[in-house]
């Protein structure tokens, strides 16, 4: 199974970008994870929220892998525990299809992603700066992988 990352925003801080690969470079080989950073529209067009993430969403199902199942990221979703984003993990491996976690930029994802999604999940019930919300992404999967593999790093 391969995750994809599919994140809208190409540029983050250094300490965003640092991290997120710190996480996503832990992962064992067979574990393929891969960031996708789609381009944002630009926001100094006057076009409307919705026209924006419209043109992302084209970008979005560019990136994500063919048959992969689709995880949009929306404040809307379920809440997780680590522990039920372990079990999930396990779910989606033994379905055998890749997985694209969809993350959308500064508005959010197009309705039509939302739609076109498997599930749906939010990784807070804050609001969370986009690459806050990137890097908590890879440290809660890095975490729930290490709770599969009976690795130390999470702790009950």
């Amino acid at each position: 199974m391969r995750l994809a990352l599919v994140a809208v925003g190409q540029r983050l801080p250094s300490w965003a970008e640092t991290a997120c690969d710190e996480y996503l470079k832990r992962f064992p080989p067979e574990w393929r994870v891969e960031l996708k950073a789609v381009k944002a529209e630009p926001r100094t067009l006057g076009k409307t929220a919705d026209a924006l993430k419209s043109a992302e969403a084209v970008r979005i199902d560019a990136a994500c892998p063919k048959g992969a199942r689709r995880v949009a990221l929306d404040e809307h979703g379920q809440r997780l525990t680590t522990a039920a984003l372990a079990e999930r993990l396990l779910a989606w491996q033994h379905d055998g299809r890749d997985v694209a976690l969809l993350m959308g930029g500064p508005d959010g994802l197009a309705d039509a992603v939302k739609a076109s999604a498997d599930e749906t999940l939010r990784l807070s019930d804050l609001t969370l700066p986009h690459a806050l919300a990137r890097v908590l992404l890879a440290e809660a999967l890095y975490r729930a992988w290490s709770v599969n593999a009976g690795h130390p790093y999470h702790r009950e």
